[in-house]
């Protein structure tokens, strides 16, 4: 059954959906962004995999609250208030303009008003979303085959998130990168970051960064299947040069990450174990390499 869980995922096969439904999960994020309370290094602003997608988590919103849900198994996002009211859109192949016009639609019907930047963060070309016709795909099968996929990587990060007695991050969902991360952090404060980040301002850079860290995550993308990454920043001298396990783990140079392809992830006779022994090794590197304090 392992297949099921950690299911084949051609990125060749998915990439027009993909980058579909990243831009779909920008605007649903950015309502986040606007409601929820700011928390340390953007934690406030992140989505969480759930039972059927991605979700918001409750939202506060007047005396209530707001949670807007992507459903991979039904293929629809749904958006309930605290009062009781839900409104559904169906997932299905439209341009992003089309997304964009009937979630805002979604939230007056809902007599939810936001106001958040129409334009997505964080890509090459950020083409507004009212303006975008040209990502429309939307290959529901492939998007079920995603969802699993960041169950399974959820479930691993959230274990190994609990080996840690210090400060870390929970498992959780950046639209922005649209990728699934969790980081620990030494205690310590960190350089600034450069940033440099396409169609995104320094200063969120400097805030996501401004604690010494160690991060790993899964992101569909970089190799034929995608791949978890570990970094740690500000990175400590001889950390690419670094011996990590498992034997399937190398220093991708253009990331600036030690990467672990998903495609032996899920070949593995025991994907959690291959994939936990991935984030102890390069996360113990990282903290050695800095000398993390060891209270």
């Amino acid at each position: 059954m392992t297949h099921e869980f950690w299911p084949e995922l051609e990125v060749a096969s998915w990439q027009d959906t993909r980058d579909t439904l990243h831009l779909w999960t920008q605007i649903v994020g950015k309502v986040r962004m606007a409601l929820a309370p700011p928390v340390n290094h953007w934690w406030g602003v992140t989505l969480y995999v759930d039972a059927t997608g991605l979700t918001t988590s409750l939202m506060p919103y007047r005396d209530g609250g707001l949670e807007i849900r992507f459903d991979f198994v039904a293929h629809a996002l749904v958006a309930t208030t605290t009062r009781g009211d839900t409104r559904r859109i169906d997932l299905r192949p439209m341009p992003v303009a089309d997304f964009h016009r009937e979630f805002d639609a979604m939230l007056r019907a809902l007599d939810v008003e936001v106001t958040y930047l129409p334009v997505p963060v964080e890509l090459e070309t950020a083409i507004p979303f009212a303006d975008d016709t040209v990502h429309a795909s939307y290959d529901a099968e492939a998007v079920t085959r995603f969802w699993r996929s960041l169950v399974s990587a959820d479930r691993v990060f959230s274990r190994f998130r609990a080996e840690f007695d210090g400060k870390s991050s929970p498992s959780h969902f950046f639209w922005g990168a649209f990728d699934l991360a969790v980081t620990r952090f030494s205690g310590r404060s960190a350089p600034t970051h450069p940033g440099g980040i396409p169609n995104c301002p320094d200063w969120v850079m400097h805030e996501a960064y401004r604690a010494e860290l160690s991060s790993a995550g899964y992101w569909p993308g970089g190799a034929s299947e995608g791949v978890f990454y570990s970094y740690a920043y500000p990175q400590p001298d001889g950390f690419a040069e670094a011996a990590v396990t498992p034997a399937a783990a190398y220093w991708d140079s253009a990331l600036g990450e030690f990467v672990l392809p998903y495609a032996d992830v899920r070949r593995a006779d025991d994907p959690d174990a291959l994939l936990l022994d991935f984030l102890r090794s390069t996360a113990a590197v990282a903290a050695e390499l800095a000398e993390w304090p060891r209270a």
